[in-house]
This record gives C-alpha cells, sequence and structure tokens, in this order.
C-alpha cells in the first residue's frame, strides 16, 4: 500500500531552520505531483508548497514565498520541504501528499491530493 512517511519536525527557536523530508513507498514517486500542507491548532489544513513529478515547477503560499524550499528526488523517491527563518506563525502540523494531477494551478488544493502522511510536528517558539 502507498505509505509517506514525513520526519524533520522539530521545537526551534525563531529565525532558525529546519528541513522536512517525506519518504514514499507503493507507488511509482515520478508518476505523482508532491505537496505540502500545515495545520495550526484550531486552523483549517492550509496549502505551503507544491511541486510536479519532474520539478519543473512548483508554487508556494504568499505566507511562505522566500523562506520556504520545495524540492524531490525522484530517485529517492523522497519530498523535502527547507523552512527558513521561522516565525511562531509557522507552528504547525506539516504533512505531505502526493497528486496525480499536472497542473501546478490544482496543487494548491487539498482535495486535488490522492494520498497523506500522518505529519510532522513544527513548532517555533519567540
Amino acid at each position: 500500500q502507498v505509505q509517506l512517511v514525513e520526519s524533520g519536525g522539530g521545537l526551534v527557536q525563531a529565525g532558525e531552520s529546519l528541513r522536512l523530508s517525506c519518504a514514499a513507498s507503493g507507488l511509482t514517486f515520478s508518476n505523482y505531483a508532491m505537496g505540502w500542507f500545515r495545520q495550526a491548532p484550531g486552523k483549517e489544513r492550509e496549502f505551503v508548497a507544491a511541486i510536479t513529478r519532474y520539478g519543473g515547477s512548483w508554487d508556494y503560499a504568499d505566507s511562505v514565498k522566500g523562506r520556504f524550499t520545495i524540492s524531490r528526488d525522484n530517485a529517492k523517491g523522497t519530498v523535502y520541504l527547507q523552512l527558513s527563518n521561522l516565525g511562531p506563525e509557522d507552528t504547525a502540523v506539516y504533512f505531505c501528499a502526493a497528486s496525480r494531477r499536472f497542473n501546478i494551478a490544482q496543487l494548491t488544493s487539498a482535495p486535488q491530493y490522492h494520498y497523506w502522511g500522518q505529519g510532522t510536528q513544527v513548532t517555533v517558539s519567540s
């Protein structure tokens, strides 16, 4: 079965960085666009970043542009999210997800994703 396993979360101070990883198994990784979403306590899940199947296109939420970078390694079946200059507002559970959609414009929407990981907690103290 398909599994997406996130790792790399933790507790950091404001201004610090983290790199999240999401290892995929049970699917042909290069057939799927990948995305990252996050959910803070009491809030809805929100789009963070997405990357197309071969990494040719990507998109970011306005709130993370210039601070977060999404990348993928199809040979390793892994997608990454580099988080820099973190602030308390970035505190959330971060989820990776896989989508069979091709169009980057569709990848900002959670219902366009077919598989989800369990999430990794990122906590940023001020």
